[in-house]
Formats: C-alpha cells, sequence, structure tokens
C-alpha cells in the first residue's frame, strides 16, 4: 500500500518506540522459512539482490531503493528470484503505547520507495555493528542511529516524491510551450495556467533545462525560427512574427546571440550550401 510519509513522521514523533531487534539476513544462509511476522512490526532495508515478500497476501519485491513496513503477527509468505543473491536488514521495534489500534501504522505493511541512499546504507551499516556490541552506550547508540536511519529514510522519500512532482511539471509546462510558443506567452501567464509561482517555476525549469523558463521560451523560439528560415520563402519579420516575436529588430539581435550569425546570413548559408 502507499505511504503518507508526513502522516508517518507524525505517528512516529507521537508514538514512542524502541528496538527490540535487529537481524541481517542473506541468501546464504538464507531465512527460515516462518508462516507470520514476529509479534513485534518491524521495518526490512533491502541492501542486494532481489526477492519478494507477501504481508497477508501482498507482495512486496524487496530490492535496494525501497523500504518494507510489515505489521505483527501478518502471515508471511516469501518467493524466491532464481539464483539472485540477496541481504537486507529487519529492525523490530515495539511501540511503547498500550492503547494502539489495529488500524495504527506500526500494525500496517507499506512500502517506501526511498531510491539509491548511500548515506542510508552508510547508518544501517554503523547500526548493525553497534548493536552487536554490548553496554549501556550501544543500547542509546542503537536507538539514535535507528532514528537516523528513519529520518534519512523518510527524507530520502520526500525528495524523490518533490523530484517526480517537479520532473512532472517541467514536462507539462514544456510540451505546452512547444505547442504554443508563436503564441503572445509570458512567464505570468504560465503561471497563472499551472498554478505555480515564479520561484516554482523557475527552480523546476533550472532544474531539468538548465536554464529559467523565459529563456527556455526563446530558445525554443529561435529554434524554431532556424526551420523556417530554410523552408519558408517569407520576410525575416514574418518569421518573427511566426514564432511569437512581434519586434524584427529584437528576434534579429536575439537570433545572432544565440546562432551566432543573423537571420539573414544564416538563411544565405543554407540556401548556398544545401548540404
Amino acid at each position: 500500500m502507499k505511504m503518507d510519509v508526513h502522516q508517518l513522521a507524525e505517528y512516529l514523533a507521537d508514538n514512542p518506540f524502541q528496538v527490540e531487534g535487529i537481524y541481517r539476513y542473506a541468501k546464504n544462509p538464507g531465512v527460515p522459512d516462518a508462516d507470520y511476522t514476529d509479534s513485534f512490526p518491524g521495518f526490512v532495508f533491502p541492501l542486494a539482490g532481489r526477492t519478494q515478500f507477501q504481508f497477508n497476501g501482498t507482495p512486496y519485491i524487496l530490492s535496494p531503493g525501497k523500504i518494507i513496513h510489515g505489521g505483527a503477527k501478518m502471515e508471511l509468505a516469501q518467493k524466491m528470484f532464481g539464483d539472485t543473491n540477496w541481504e537486507y536488514i529487519l529492525v523490530l521495534y515495539r511501540i511503547d503505547n498500550s492503547k494502539l489500534e489495529d488500524t495504527s501504522f506500526s500494525q500496517q505493511h507499506f512500502e517506501l520507495s526511498t531510491g539509491q541512499s548511500p548515506r542510508l546504507v552508510e547508518i544501517l551499516m554503523r547500526l548493525w555493528q553497534v548493536y552487536n556490541q554490548r553496554g549501556g552506550i550501544s543500547m542509546f547508540q542503537t536507538e539514535m542511529l535507528f532514528r537516523e536511519a528513519l529520518n534519512e529514510a523518510l527524507l530520502s522519500v520526500i525528495n524523490r516524491q518533490n523530484s517526480c512532482e517537479s520532473h512532472t511539471l517541467f514536462e507539462r509546462v514544456s510540451n505546452y510551450i512547444h505547442e504554443n510558443y508563436y503564441q503572445s506567452l509570458t512567464i505570468a501567464s504560465l503561471e497563472e495556467q499551472y498554478n505555480v509561482n515564479r520561484n516554482r517555476l523557475s527552480y523546476v525549469f533550472r532544474r531539468h533545462a538548465g536554464m529559467g523558463p523565459a529563456e527556455y521560451l526563446l530558445n525554443y523560439r529561435i529554434k524554431m525560427a532556424q526551420k523556417m528560415l530554410f523552408t519558408r520563402n517569407v520576410s525575416i519579420q514574418q518569421i518573427a512574427q511566426a514564432v511569437g516575436i512581434t519586434d524584427p529588430f529584437y528576434f534579429s539581435r536575439v537570433f545572432k546571440k544565440q546562432v551566432g550569425i543573423s537571420p539573414t546570413k544564416y538563411r544565405e548559408k543554407f540556401i548556398n550550401n544545401p548540404c
């Protein structure tokens, strides 16, 4: 099932919890078959390879870049994928709240898509090492590192979601520019149409195109003008208007700045050297 990481973070903040056990499993020697999960809920952190778990009949693929959560005493089944080697760390935890409902996050199975996170793997390795040491300092560090791992995981999920959302917005706006570049487009009109502020729109375009939306629009207009200059037998002024630039002098100036030569010389170059 999908998980709202903000609600999950709020839940973990409101309900004290502590580590009950940390286990590291690999294909060899493997994991003993079990029909049910442990008596405590737990997070599964895949480190390598690929395998499948089913919690109460719902399948989840375990692979790096994902985290799987299972509730206590759930029906459990495991499916192997050929000779694929796999490895994961399981962290069991206990919520210090006797009034928890069955619908609470700790009683559910769900998946978190973190993407590849070297820092998360580093924290998990430290967590595994510290847990296997003895003494009060080890117990304290185990609790701290588990929280640090969860924090890194939740931040990775949010960053991944924001990246996907920004890419979707970039595709929508850039496609609109490609289809309507010849109209009187303005950045303000794009902001209004897609209900996004100027700073957000600028961030999205600089992230995915390496330039702001205004520069992107202008560059695309010049790119289309280049095609028209040797496919249409019309004046430079008409070409400028055809790509949405009403001032022919401004058009010529920005064309030369981007292409390196004036529109007239660009056209002559292709007429004289068609190949």
